[in-house]
């Protein structure tokens, strides 16, 4: 039976974490045979007395690192001209910061033998290096997990930037709602509905519980109904109704403010990075 082209793209033979994690294995085998590759050029320069920061193999090793940094810092430059197709794919230029974002890990490591650097501007740089490289991997996993999370749980799919605006169109419902309903319904929306409705509530909860415990609020609304004629529940299950909706843009706001939260983390410490490293680089041939 032939193959179509869904079937090729779930790749049913590797592994669930790698067909998730990994947009491409050639790239992946790729970048470990480079590794690979540089570890052992590292070992013969090691058995040869050649590692350090002032030894000939060292500084090969830091000015490799500066050449892949520099392909790395194209990525933000194609995210910025993304209507210039003749630079070819983003998501070229996005591997190619992922991969070689790693790799200059690497190479700073092996310029520095694998020590803790001991001067003031070498350990910042080393450190912030570091920084960096973990806070990409880390917005990677938000980026792979996030929306993951988000589509597990919720049937709801909003933009961030129209939460608000669909939060106040939910609460104008609700409030009439409210008025036309019977006591009951009347008092559960002042306590409980009403103060979820004034605006977006972000919650740790929900990086843990998407649903963020909705299963024991939503016991409260079964309550109220076994109390109510027929005519009166139905005006309750659209109460409820915007409700669960309220929570799940709750969800929404939350994990979608975490993601682009997670830039501040990585964006401005690599800037300072290429500071450094230019200071560094003067001083190195200055000196």
């Amino acid at each position: 039976m032939k193959k179509t082209a869904g079937d090729q793209r779930k790749r049913p033979d590797a592994p669930f974490w790698l067909n998730k994690w990994v947009q491409s294995r050639g790239w992946l085998l790729g970048f470990s045979m480079v590794v690979v590759a540089c570890l052992a050029v590292y070992g013969v320069g090691a058995s040869r007395g050649q590692a350090g920061p002032a030894t000939s193999w060292g500084m090969a090793y830091g000015i490799a690192a500066v050449a892949v940094l520099v392909g790395v810092v194209f990525y933000g430059g194609r995210r910025r001209a993304l209507g210039l197709r003749f630079l070819g794919r983003s998501w070229h230029y996005l591997e190619v910061h992922v991969y070689g974002g790693l790799l200059f890990m690497l190479l700073v490591l092996m310029h520095v033998a694998f020590r803790m650097p001991h001067g003031v501007l070498t350990w910042w740089l080393w450190f912030l290096s570091i920084w960096v490289v973990g806070s990409g991997l880390f917005g990677i996993a938000l980026q792979k997990g996030i929306p993951t999370l988000l589509a597990s749980g919720l049937s709801v799919e909003v933009h961030l930037d129209r939460i608000p605006e669909l939060i106040a169109e939910i609460r104008t419902r609700g409030e009439e709602l409210a008025r036309a309903a019977s006591e009951p319904v009347r008092a559960l929306y002042r306590h409980e509905v009403a103060p979820a409705l004034t605006g977006p509530q972000p919650r740790w909860i929900y990086y843990v519980d998407v649903t963020g415990g909705y299963r024991a609020k939503a016991r409260q609304f079964e309550q109220v109904r076994k109390l109510l004629p027929e005519p009166e529940r139905a005006r309750l299950d659209d109460l409820h109704d915007l409700y669960r909706t309220k929570l799940e843009m709750d969800a929404h706001y939350t994990l979608q403010k975490g993601l682009r939260a997670w830039l501040y983390l990585h964006v401005p410490a690599a800037v300072v990075v290429l500071g450094l490293l230019a200071l560094h680089i003067f001083f190195v041939v200055y000196y």
